[in-house]
């Protein structure tokens, strides 16, 4: 409910910084992330082979995409603070065009991994399948010829996390460091009010980044790599749907950074 309003009430309005564009697509993302959880759902409660398949070909990879299109333009949000830590630089990329097109290209590039792995699955697709699994991993569907691409999709994924993480803990730390230059020099003035409210920005997003996603990735490539193993993969694979449940809790810190970062919002 928070993220339509959120999305349909900056609809509205005249659009006069990219900070609201990637604010727009991020709700777009939780939104996305949230029709997929019906699905999520009846994979687990249901024993239908059908709904087996449908969410390894269809659900998860919706999920993951609208995950890492959250990750993305949080990151995009957060690089708006680099005129704080450079302020004599050039921001082109800043404005509300470039926000457009990185948005669009964000999007396009997401669907076409998304759409190339499930030809790809759909081509390797195990078809005997009689009965459904004990553990419910979608491993099981795809054939060895389709580990290539998967592992190309884990490390690309998981440098986009590392990537955004990075520069969000680079973004606050110059923030503050910023600030405590101003306060040091005793300058109470609107520039420092600003640096301080930037700065709370940036922990808020850094919070929510840390709380969510943090904890997924941190099981995500070791669980990629020794999930065919039968002493470590039962382990890892319980402990990756636990770090999924902590990152669906995203859709419900978000709406703290619509508040937070949209004064129209507000």
């Amino acid at each position: 409910g928070f993220t339509l309003r959120f999305y349909f009430c900056s609809a509205q309005q005249q659009t006069s910084n990219s900070v609201t564009i990637y604010l727009k697509n991020l709700a777009a993302a939780d939104y996305l992330i949230t029709l997929s959880l019906p699905l999520r759902i009846s994979h687990f409660s249901s024993r239908s082979v059908t709904m087996f398949r449908v969410y390894c070909n269809f659900g998860v990879l919706a999920f993951y995409l609208n995950m890492y299109a959250s990750i993305l333009f949080m990151g995009y949000i957060a690089a708006n603070y680099l005129k704080i830590v450079h302020p004599l630089g050039n921001h082109i990329l800043q404005t509300v065009g470039a926000a457009h097109i990185i948005s669009a290209v964000t999007w396009v590039l997401l669907l076409a991994i998304m759409t190339t792995y499930i030809t790809l699955s759909f081509i390797l697709t195990n078809t005997s399948l009689p009965s459904l699994p004990n553990t419910l991993i979608c491993d099981v569907l795809h054939s060895k010829k389709l580990s290539p691409f998967y592992n190309f999709i884990v490390i690309f994924t998981a440098a986009a996390f590392i990537i955004v993480f990075v520069s969000l803990i680079f973004f606050y730390h110059g923030t503050s460091r910023r600030l405590s230059a101003a306060q040091q020099r005793q300058q109470a003035s609107s520039g420092s009010k600003k640096l301080a409210k930037s700065r709370r920005n940036m922990l808020v997003l850094v919070s929510v980044f840390c709380v969510c996603f943090v904890p997924y990735h941190l099981v995500r490539l070791p669980y990629a790599f020794l999930r065919r193993q039968c002493s470590w993969g039962q382990a890892f694979f319980y402990l990756k749907e636990l770090s999924v449940m902590v990152s669906i809790f995203n859709v419900c810190l978000d709406p703290l950074i619509y508040f937070i970062f949209c004064k129209s919002y507000r």
